[in-house]
C-alpha cells in the first residue's frame, strides 16, 4: 500500500435540523471537486459548487429552509454546517498547514482570502457589493455565511474584494479565493505529520 493510500480519508457528515432549516451534508476534504448542492437559492448553489471544485473537495449538500420568510436562516445555517463538517473531517488537526491564503483574479476583479484553522472564531468580510441582489441571492448575507462558517469550523476567515466592476465577479472571486485558501490550510505537511501546528498544544 502506498503512503498516499494509507492516509485516512478526511470526511465529515453533518445533519442539522432546526425549526428554520433542515440540512444534510457530506464533505470529503481530499476529494476531486465533485458536488451535488441544493439550497433553494440558485446563485448560492453556484458559489458552493465552484467553492467545491476550486477547493478539490467533494460535497453533497441538501438544505430545505424557510425561504418564504427570508434567505438568512438558509445561508447562515449552511455556513455553520459546512464549517462543522470541516472541523469534524480535520479531527485533531495534527500535520495540517493550518493557515492558508490566496489571491484570485477573475477578469476585472481581484479578491483575497486568508484562513487560519486556529480554534478561535473571527471573520471579516469586505466584498464591495452595493446592490441588494446578485442573481437571486441577498448580497448582505455573504457576511452571515462566513460568520457561520467561522463559528462552525472555529476558524479565522478574512475575505476581501480589492477591486472590480461586476458584483457577480466580486462574490465569485471571494468564494474561489476562499476555497483555495482553505485547501492550503487543510493540506498536510509531511514533515510535521505527528505535530499539532501550535505551540499551545491545542487548536
Amino acid at each position: 500500500m502506498t503512503a498516499a493510500k494509507a492516509l485516512k480519508v478526511r470526511s465529515g457528515i453533518i445533519k442539522r435540523d432546526t425549526t428554520e432549516t433542515q440540512i444534510s451534508l457530506r464533505l470529503v476534504i481530499d476529494g476531486q471537486g465533485a458536488y451535488k448542492v441544493s439550497t433553494g437559492i440558485r446563485f448560492f448553489d453556484h458559489m458552493l459548487e465552484l467553492f467545491t471544485r476550486h477547493g478539490g473537495f467533494d460535497l453533497t449538500l441538501k438544505c430545505s429552509g424557510d425561504l418564504d420568510v427570508d434567505q438568512h436562516h438558509t445561508v447562515e445555517d449552511v455556513g455553520i454546517a459546512l464549517g462543522e463538517a470541516f472541523g469534524k473531517a480535520l479531527g485533531d488537526k495534527k500535520g495540517i498547514m493550518r493557515a492558508g491564503y490566496f489571491v484570485m483574479a477573475m477578469d476585472e476583479t481581484l479578491a483575497v482570502a486568508a484562513v487560519d484553522l486556529s480554534g478561535r472564531v473571527a471573520y471579516v468580510v469586505d466584498d464591495k457589493v452595493k446592490v441588494r441582489l446578485v442573481g437571486d441571492f441577498q448580497s448582505e448575507l455573504l457576511a452571515d455565511f462566513f460568520d457561520g462558517f467561522a463559528r462552525g469550523a472555529k476558524a479565522n476567515v478574512h475575505v476581501k474584494t480589492m477591486y472590480g466592476r461586476s458584483n457577480h465577479h466580486k462574490i465569485e472571486a471571494i468564494f474561489k479565493a476562499f476555497a483555495r485558501a482553505l485547501r492550503g490550510a487543510c493540506s498536510r505537511d509531511e514533515r510535521m505529520r505527528e505535530m499539532l501546528p501550535s505551540t499551545k498544544g491545542l487548536l
